[in-house]
């Protein structure tokens, strides 16, 4: 389905066309709903938090004065929704130390990759971003898949710019460690066969 630009069905919206809201809902649902989920971890809070932000934002549309891209506004006021609804129970996430992060070679494992098929690459791949933090595979979502730029990364989850680009990169790192030893292992469990 196209949709209009954002920026069309803001302008509808605040003319008194509420209809055009339905637009901007359906283009925006999915990745609202995950930012909320990978914070809250249950789908059944997101759901109900991912209504009150559409609701939060039909409301306060007039307060939208196009200063960043609307779906960036959207997606701040979802992260703050779901940051507020966990503060009280925050989780301990496990990180990699920077010796094991820095101490490896992207070659090495560029050429391990290379050895395996599209499928058992996109398969090891998909198992390292499940092992990520909620923090990181969020950045990495909005980075990749939806393809922001770091400026709107950075107003949605309010780390500096800097800060942004250096997370990125340790992700990228830990995606490749984690990748290694994936790689490792299957070609040993191969080679023991």
């Amino acid at each position: 389905m196209a949709f209009l630009d954002d920026t069309v069905h803001v302008e509808k919206i605040k003319r008194g066309e509420t209809a055009a809201f339905a637009s901007l809902v359906e283009k925006h649902k999915d990745m609202v709903f995950t930012i909320i989920v990978k914070i809250v971890k249950r789908p059944e809070d997101a759901e109900e938090i991912a209504q009150d932000v559409f609701l939060k934002v039909f409301e306060k549309l007039d307060g939208f004065r196009g200063e960043s891209k609307f779906s960036t506004w959207l997606y701040r006021i979802a992260y703050n929704a779901a940051i507020s609804k966990t503060r009280q129970r925050r989780l301990e996430v496990q990180a990699l130390d920077d010796f094991t992060i820095n101490n490896y070679s992207l070659d090495e494992v560029k050429e391990e990759l290379e050895t395996l098929s599209p499928e058992e690459q996109q398969s090891i791949l998909k198992s390292a971003l499940e092992e990520l933090s909620d923090d990181d595979y969020l950045i990495v979502k909005l980075f990749y898949l939806e393809e922001l730029p770091v400026k709107d990364i950075s107003q949605i989850t309010e780390l500096s710019q800097a800060n942004v680009k250096v997370k990125l990169h340790r992700i990228r790192k830990k995606l490749y460690c984690t990748m290694k030893e994936t790689v490792g292992s299957s070609i040993g469990n191969i080679v023991n066969l």
